[in-house]
């Protein structure tokens, strides 16, 4: 067996190598809802500076976040470990794609030295897929829980995973480490997914969310979606119907914007009073907690919704 190791540096190669080639797509002039905080603020600044400190990738820059401006400014950064290099090659994200670079084992420390400087109350923690690694990187993910519990053990940890696809005990690896929150996005509708998220398998990311709480039943479990892809909004109220029969606890909902022409295209910008209608249906179906407007994404406002996921779980409770 030949074993072939790519020592370039990632700035050398590009960063969409399987997209070069695709027909530039359409562009649809964004609306007056869509507007984001531009970056610059001082909290911003320290921000930055502690990430590079520490040589560390964010999900915040790597995926294009247009909340950076506003969650950096309070020192809300999502970590994004195992490299800054993805094995798949979704449609609408912006991540790097080719082959990773070998796991850096002093990583979790870094990552947890982070969040203890940021003086993080909640900290998100994400990954590029890994499909190299036998485990898909789910002991990476156990360790960097492990050092933040030594370094900054008041501060709550939500996790947003992989799928794991093929991976065979690698969820019970990750779920045995106890993040507070276990996140998995399936992202957008069935229908979509060979256009959209063709690496991946709608209904073992949906087993995937249902075996969490098989796993550990007082965890929370949290997935989103975009909309404006080009789904019908009977199949977003079938995806959260899905969603409730694997006892999904928080769903989050934002429009998709495209990062450049060779992406995906934006079918339509949903107005925000869809949004607020998404919102109360899935409320009445049974979330805990919804949060949909254009703007939202995975990580927005995670800290605070931790919060309130918590109090919806106690008044539950209180209320049976």
């Amino acid at each position: 067996m030949v074993t072939i190791l790519d020592n370039r540096s990632s700035a050398d190669l590009p960063r969409h190598p399987e997209k070069a080639h695709r027909p530039d797509t359409a562009v649809l002039p964004k609306p007056a809802w869509i507007r984001v905080r531009a970056a610059g603020s001082p909290g911003y600044a320290r921000t930055r500076e502690i990430v590079r400190e520490n040589g560390l990738h964010t999900v915040c820059e790597e995926a294009g976040c247009p909340n950076i401006g506003e969650c950096w400014e309070k020192r809300h950064a999502t970590m994004m470990i195992m490299g800054d290099t993805c094995t798949r090659a979704c449609a609408f994200c912006n991540v790097r794609t080719g082959l990773p670079q070998p796991l850096d084992r002093s990583e979790p420390e870094r990552v947890a030295e982070a969040v203890a400087t940021l003086g993080l109350e909640h900290v998100v923690i994400t990954s590029v897929d890994r499909d190299d690694l036998a485990d898909g990187g789910a002991q990476h993910f156990a360790d960097v829980i492990a050092a933040i519990r030594r370094n900054a053990p008041t501060t709550t940890i939500e996790i947003l995973t992989p799928d794991f696809l093929r991976k065979d005990g690698a969820l019970e690896v990750v779920v045995a480490a106890r993040p507070d929150v276990f996140n998995h996005n399936l992202e957008t509708v069935p229908g979509l997914y060979l256009k959209i998220r063709p690496g991946a398998r709608y209904f073992h990311s949906l087993r995937l969310l249902q075996k969490v709480k098989e796993l550990d039943q007082g965890m929370f479990t949290k997935s989103g979606i975009m909309v404006g892809l080009g789904e019908e909004r009977e199949q977003v109220l079938q995806l959260m119907d899905d969603l409730r029969s694997a006892d999904v606890d928080f769903l989050t909902i934002g429009q998709y914007l495209q990062p450049t022409r060779k992406h995906a295209e934006v079918k339509r910008y949903v107005p925000p009073e869809e949004f607020a209608g998404y919102r109360r249906t899935a409320l009445a179906k049974g979330f805990l907690l919804v949060a949909a407007t254009p703007m939202t994404r995975s990580s927005y406002h995670a800290g605070d919704d931790f919060a309130k996921l918590r109090d919806a779980r106690r008044r539950l409770h209180a209320a049976t």
